[in-house]
Parts: C-alpha cells; sequence; structure tokens
C-alpha cells in the first residue's frame, strides 16, 4: 500500500499536539507544510522531519505541489472556506478541523466544491470517534436498544478567553459545534430547537438547548463557558425502553438495562444479559490508545483518500451541524424556537 503524502496547512498548538501526532502513525508523512508564523512553522518542521524546502507560509504555493495526495488543515473559518474551496478545486482530498467555515453558508459551498471536484471533504468531527463515544454510539444504534427516546447532556469549557472579550462566536464555533453533530449522529433528524441563554457575567454564559426529532425523541444540551477545565467537563446519556447508556468524562460507559431486584434473593448473582455493564480504559496504557479519536477519525479520512468507503464524517455532516448552529445562535438571541425542514 503506497505511503500517502499529505500537505498540511496551520502548524498551532492543536495541530501540533493534537492532530499531527496521530497522523503520523498511519502509513502516510508530511511532506509538504505551511503557516504563517515561522517560529511556529520551524518547530512544527523540525518535530515532524519536514525538510525547509518543503516548508512555506504560501498555502497556495503548497496546493500548487504535484506531490502530495491530500491536504490537512486546521486553520480557522475563514480560511478554512477559501483554501478549502482551492484544494478541491485542485482535486486534493481535503481533511478539515471543524468548523467547516463561519455558518452554514460557508459549508454549502464547500459541499458544492466537493461535489464538483468529487473528492472527499472530511471534517474534524472526532467526538463520533473517542473510545467511549464509539461503544455507547454502537450500543444506540443497536436493534436491541430500539428507537432513542431523549439525550440528556453537558459540554462546558472555561471563560479563559471570553472575559477578556465576551464574543461568544469562538465558543459556538469551536465547542458548541462538536455536539450539533453528536446529538443527531445519536438521535436522528431533529425538526425543532429552541435555545435559551444566560449571561452570569462578561465572557460566563450558559445555554440550554432543547431538541425535537422525527419520531418524538426529545433532547437537552447544557453547554457553557463557565466552569473550570480543570474538572470534568463532558456528560451525556441516552434513553431508550428499559435501556440507558452514559458516558462520563469521555473515557467510562455504562450501560443500563432492566435487572431483577437482587435485595433478599440469597442467592443473588449478576446476569449479564441484563445486568449493568460498565466499561473504561486502562490508562496506564494511554500513549498507545486513542481516547479522542483522532487517530481512528484520520484512519477513516485515509480510506476515504485511498478511495475505499469508511464513516467519516463528510462535508454533508458539517453542512447538518453548521446549520443546527445557526439556529440555535438564532434561537438563543431570540428566545423563540425554530422549526428545522
Amino acid at each position: 500500500m503506497k505511503t500517502l503524502r499529505i500537505g498540511w496547512i496551520g502548524c498551532g498548538t492543536h495541530a501540533g499536539e493534537m492532530l499531527l501526532p496521530h497522523l503520523v502513525r498511519h502509513d502516510a508523512v508530511i511532506a509538504a507544510l505551511c503557516d504563517k508564523n515561522p517560529d511556529r512553522l520551524g518547530l512544527i518542521g523540525r518535530s515532524y522531519g519536514v525538510a525547509e524546502a518543503d516548508r512555506t507560509s504560501d498555502a497556495h504555493a503548497l496546493l500548487a505541489r504535484t506531490d502530495i495526495d491530500a491536504v490537512g488543515m486546521a486553520i480557522g473559518p475563514a480560511a478554512h472556506l477559501e483554501l478549502g474551496v482551492a484544494a478541491l478545486a485542485r482535486g486534493l482530498p481535503v481533511f478539515m478541523e471543524k468548523p467547516p467555515g463561519a455558518n452554514a453558508a460557508d459549508a454549502r459551498r464547500l459541499a458544492d466544491a466537493a461535489a464538483r471536484a468529487g473528492k472527499p471533504l472530511v471534517l474534524g468531527f472526532m467526538k463520533r470517534y473517542s473510545t467511549a463515544n464509539r461503544i455507547a454510539i454502537n450500543l444506540v444504534h443497536a436493534a436491541e436498544f430500539g428507537a432513542p427516546a431523549s439525550f440528556m447532556g453537558q459540554y462546558m469549557t472555561a471563560p479563559t478567553y471570553f472575559t477578556r472579550d465576551p464574543d461568544y462566536t469562538g465558543f459556538y464555533l469551536h465547542h458548541c459545534v462538536h455536539y450539533m453533530d453528536l446529538v443527531p449522529h445519536l438521535m436522528g433528524k431533529p425538526v425543532a430547537l429552541h435555545a435559551r441563554r444566560h449571561e452570569i457575567a462578561p465572557g460566563k454564559l450558559l445555554l440550554h438547548v432543547d431538541f425535537r426529532f422525527e419520531g418524538g425523541g426529545l433532547a437537552t444540551l447544557v453547554m457553557g463557558t463557565h466552569q473550570s477545565r480543570a474538572t470534568p467537563m463532558e456528560w451525556w446519556q441516552v434513553m431508550g425502553d428499559h435501556k440507558r447508556v452514559e458516558v462520563r468524562n469521555v473515557h467510562e460507559v455504562r450501560y443500563f438495562r432492566a435487572p431483577e431486584f437482587k435485595v433478599g434473593k440469597a442467592d443473588a448473582t449478576l446476569n449479564d444479559a441484563v445486568d449493568t455493564l460498565v466499561w473504561e480504559p486502562n490508562l496506564t496504557v494511554a500513549a498507545n490508545e486513542d481516547h479522542k479519536g483522532y487517530h481512528a477519525l484520520l484512519g477513516d479520512f485515509f480510506a476515504r483518500v485511498r478511495g475505499q468507503t469508511s464513516a467519516a464524517p463528510e462535508i454533508g455532516a458539517g453542512v447538518a451541524a453548521m446549520t443546527l448552529l445557526d439556529a440555535m445562535i438564532a434561537s438563543a438571541a431570540s428566545g423563540n424556537p425554530i422549526a428545522l425542514a
């Protein structure tokens, strides 16, 4: 199998610490690297063995190369739109960290560009891929679970960036968008959304978002910028008929069924068919694991680059998530529910 040659745009901390370490665990090399910051470009280039001749501050020069098989980027909404369209026009498959642009209109432009090029544009929706989430998603989607009836969850971040400038655009685009993808992935197509906001203080925002889904399912999602990142930030639960799946702190899965009462039973024991199942990783071997999900996500992207099928979330999922995000922002601003087409 051919080693894939990847052109990468964006050498920020997220790329250097979260994405590129997992990229090079696959049969792929970083053949060309781009960033406008020379210090970051040099640091990442040296760290990943990219020769100076293959480093550039000009993204369009990187895209013009004829020796790369695909391009990855983690550079921000406006640049994602511009360079995503340009890369697809060059006939290159694209891996793009979320968000795919600043709004749903940008995501639709990228979807049109991908359709014209006939090339995949895969998005960094790694919440689908984290180990605990994947286990729980598979349980929820299994025939045994039945139709999901409700979702409850929370996803928080700290006010660090927002107290200096209480513009929550970055919170919406870089944090909330994850759950605009994950909730429908679990529950199905949403038909209505209602968001309510409470600003505790400048930079400290609380959102409560309610969804209704085809088939009658309901969801309540709480998100905010008023919790310490030193504490667990994330929890979600899906309930069906006598079934309940919980994921705690991105690493622990609990699957509740309908066990018999054990109090007063001298022969009480555990029944693996109905009693609660619990899974959590062995974190002593976490160095070669992938509990955030980036390695598996990039593996599915590389499968698409090679023309294979995979579960990779492509730009259609991005259009859907950004459409929900736009509706959430509008509903929070007006206080009114929004019907979704």
